[in-house]
């Protein structure tokens, strides 16, 4: 990740932490849904974990954190090249975040696991687009 002495390297070790966070709720959240009789509690709690996160995501990116900068991440230029496109796509997560928490709480299995998919494809809309490939 980022140099951990510099504040934009600090903002990238940060970021990655807490994209690390939001993949393993989305990991649990997705183990429980393979599950015959999934536990709703953990799906909840996943649920607010990568809901907590969501809004905040786009604020994880500060100028002079990213590849251009001499930076080690994952992160594409495009986030500071795109700001506008890059936004829109933190606030569809962070949207899909807060409806996927609502259905959590509401405990139908088969409306999570529409609300997963939808979620998903959040994730997958902005690391198509933002994120370098693996």
């Amino acid at each position: 990740c980022g140099n951990p002495d510099t504040p934009a390297g600090r903002a990238a070790d940060e970021r990655h932490e807490n994209f690390e966070a939001i993949g393993d709720a989305m990991k649990a959240a997705g183990d429980q849904l393979k599950e015959t009789a999934p536990d709703i509690a953990k799906i909840q709690a996943a649920a607010a974990t990568i809901n907590g996160f969501a809004p905040k995501v786009s604020g994880w990116f500060p100028a002079g954190s990213g590849p251009a900068d001499g930076i080690k991440t994952d992160a594409l230029q495009a986030i500071w090249e795109k700001p506008e496109e890059f936004k829109a796509a933190t606030d569809k997560f962070a949207a899909e975040a807060a409806k996927f928490q609502t259905l959590a709480q509401a405990g139908d299995v088969a409306a999570i696991g529409a609300g997963m998919k939808e979620l998903g494809g959040s994730c997958k809309n902005c690391h198509d687009k933002f994120k370098a490939k693996d």
